[in-house]
């Protein structure tokens, strides 16, 4: 799992993933990507491997054309993580324990920083109502 925080740690990638949700249940092609970050080709298609590779999309190919779906699977267990360190109980050194194999060497500082702009990107704040002057 602490290979999926590296992945959400990027910028690039989380606004990938925020698009394909909001295309959601649709697929989006790389060309729409490109067009949409204002990036190149090369650059989207790099960031979309390392996100298919990662399991936090898949893809459909078309011919020459690939078109791109988020998988919401890897973020619940993402979610089920950190809620779990919100739970009010003490944590534990069990080996076994299941999700600890997959958490030891986490950078948590990070991973703190990570869920928390991934967080931001796809449940931003709340605007105030503007308030109209007569």
């Amino acid at each position: 799992m602490d290979d999926i925080f590296n992945v959400l740690a990027e910028p690039i990638r989380r606004e990938i993933l925020v698009r394909l949700r909001n295309a959601a249940p649709g697929d989006l092609a790389v060309g729409d990507l490109v067009t949409s970050l204002g990036l190149s080709q090369p650059t989207v298609s790099k960031h979309l491997k390392v996100l298919r590779d990662t399991g936090l999309v898949a893809v459909r190919e078309d011919g020459q054309h690939r078109f791109y779906r988020l998988n919401p699977e890897p973020l619940a267990a993402v979610e089920g993580w950190v809620l779990g360190m919100n739970d009010g109980r003490p944590a534990t050194a069990d080996p076994e324990t299941p999700t600890l194999g997959l958490l030891k060497d986490v950078d948590v500082v990070g991973l703190g920083r990570a869920v928390g702009r991934f967080a931001a990107t796809v449940f931003p704040p709340p605007r105030a109502p503007r308030s109209e002057s007569r």
